[in-house]
């Protein structure tokens, strides 16, 4: 789905009032139905867990003076009528209040209710009291560090004890940026209108938003279409993979070579050749060195691995280059990097194949490494497919920085310099191409955050690849996939207990409800 900067969401509101001639409130009833809808469930589900609770759920609105405010006044109305005991409450100037805001103002009096001031003397026994909060204070025009009566506001709902919902992007939250003006509300869930916005997935916007639910205001469908935005979030309901051919044989489903392992790895080179098996390659090659072979030999029965020349420190020698390009004349992709080491041998091995193979190449671990000091290599394959799949740490040693709270402009900066795709591995992993393009994923959970599991995501993206899957197909699909089976194994195995081979355990399951029956 596509994301939307702050100004373009204000001319798709424009265009949809003043040109389509849609009416302002009908637009603001409808995110406040969201909203409520929202509320309603949380407030159930916080009820279930505290049964010492009695009477009606209780929810406080906490509502600005602008459009946003308006849609927490409408949707204080609307839980007032499904029969909750409601507070709204204005954390702001009443004679700053949009003529919007205060037509909600005069259905929620009609209603039975009311609007109470930041000063009324029970708002923090209501705030203690909830069962749920909706954060309506402020909506993407923010641009200034939280004061007064909002920044009060906020701080009631982060240390009440009941779940908050937001209303289209925490209040304290920068629109385009993630970054966070002063404090935050921390949601539970945000409810955002018509497309998400840039900071619900970036900086420490990803920590105040929970989870991001995109709801349909009514705006018409193909003016949502027609926003033209270079970043988009990648779901699992995004991918579809191509129904296989019935006549097909293995040559048809990839030839993928895999250089990885040493002798202090070497079961990261096992891990992303079992990926890449389970996540469709045909026929996989693994190159390891030769005192990994045995290992490598009694794991993968599926994947066929190739002894090279190595030093008795148990990495890649100079000589491996030979084999390897050998290898990679008769494959269609190489992985490089899960395990090598960071020795001077397997580092120049890289180099050299890099310098030398025309094939599509993903590079991970100290496969990225070895371009350290040495990124003229990755410059010379201009022209020619390569991916980096680092996490902060080997994007640091890239370029000499770590990437900062901008992870975004950082990763689509590199991207474009380098004329390579770069996958920015971590939670929101966002995927950049050299046309300026980003995707970031919206799957995964902490129980990922173990060694191998770059290993395994290196092995989904060579496969997807060696299946002939475009680079802006497999690329942000086999992220979105990686992610999906770490919340599977969540599911069932918990955040703490699950593996990286659980995860690869999983991906025929997560595979299947992909793929295209048809």
């Amino acid at each position: 789905m596509q994301i939307a900067a702050a100004q373009q969401m204000r001319e798709l509101d424009r265009i949809a009032i003043k040109e389509r001639g849609i009416p302002s409130t009908d637009l603001m009833e409808r995110a406040a139905g969201a909203v409520a809808d929202a509320a309603c469930g949380l407030a159930e589900e916080y009820r279930k867990h505290t049964p010492q609770k009695r009477g009606p759920l209780r929810a406080v609105c906490f509502c600005g003076a602008g459009n946003n405010g308006g849609d927490g006044v409408a949707a204080a109305r609307l839980l007032l009528e499904r029969g909750l005991e409601v507070h709204a409450v204005l954390a702001g100037r009443r004679d700053k209040m949009t003529p919007d805001c205060q037509e909600m103002e005069r259905r929620l009096q009609a209603a039975g209710g009311e609007l109470a001031s930041m000063e009324h003397p029970e708002l923090d026994a209501w705030c203690q009291g909830a069962d749920v909060l909706v954060d309506a204070l402020f909506g993407i025009g923010l641009n200034t560090q939280l004061r007064g009566d909002p920044l009060g506001a906020v701080q009631r709902m982060n240390a009440a004890p009941a779940p908050v919902v937001s209303a289209d992007i925490p209040s304290g939250v920068e629109a385009d940026t993630g970054h966070i003006l002063g404090t935050a509300v921390e949601a539970e869930i945000t409810v955002t209108f018509s497309l998400p916005k840039p900071g619900l997935y970036l900086g420490n916007g990803i920590r105040c938003a929970g989870q991001v639910m995109v709801a349909d205001i009514g705006i018409p469908p193909e003016l949502v279409n027609a926003v033209e935005s270079t970043l988009s979030t990648v779901e699992p309901a995004d991918i579809t993979l191509p129904r296989r051919d019935r006549m097909a044989h293995k040559g048809q489903f990839g030839k993928v070579y895999l250089l990885g392992g040493s002798v202090n790895y070497p079961g990261a080179p096992v891990l992303a050749a079992r990926a890449a098996v389970r996540a469709g390659a045909g026929l996989v090659t693994v190159g390891v060195p030769a005192q990994v072979w045995p290992t490598a030999a009694a794991k993968l029965a599926s994947a066929m691995p190739q002894p090279l020349p190595a030093g008795k420190d148990g990495t890649l020698s100079l000589e491996a280059a030979e084999s390897v390009l050998t290898g990679l004349s008769s494959c269609g992709v190489c992985l490089i990097g899960p395990g090598l080491g960071r020795s001077k041998g397997a580092a120049a091995v890289v180099r050299r194949v890099l310098s030398e193979t025309q094939l599509p190449v993903v590079l991970d671990a100290d496969g990225i490494n070895a371009l350290e000091g040495h990124i003229d290599v990755l410059d010379g394959r201009a022209g020619l497919l390569t991916i980096l799949t680092p996490h902060d740490g080997e994007f640091a040693r890239l370029i000499g920085a770590l990437p900062g709270e901008d992870r975004l402009a950082g990763a689509v900066t590199f991207a474009q310099a380098h004329s390579c795709c770069l996958v920015l591995k971590g939670h929101r992993t966002i995927t950049a191409f050299p046309d300026g393009a980003a995707y970031l994923n919206t799957t995964g959970n902490p129980g990922m955050a173990k060694g191998g599991s770059g290993d395994v995501l290196g092995g989904i993206i060579t496969a997807l690849l060696g299946q002939g899957l475009s680079a802006r197909q497999a690329v942000p699909a086999a992220v979105c996939l990686h992610g999906e089976a770490g919340d599977l194994c969540a599911q069932r195995l918990g955040e703490y207990g699950m593996t990286p081979s659980d995860m690869i355990d999983v991906l025929p399951q997560v595979l299947q409800r992909h793929t295209a029956r048809f």
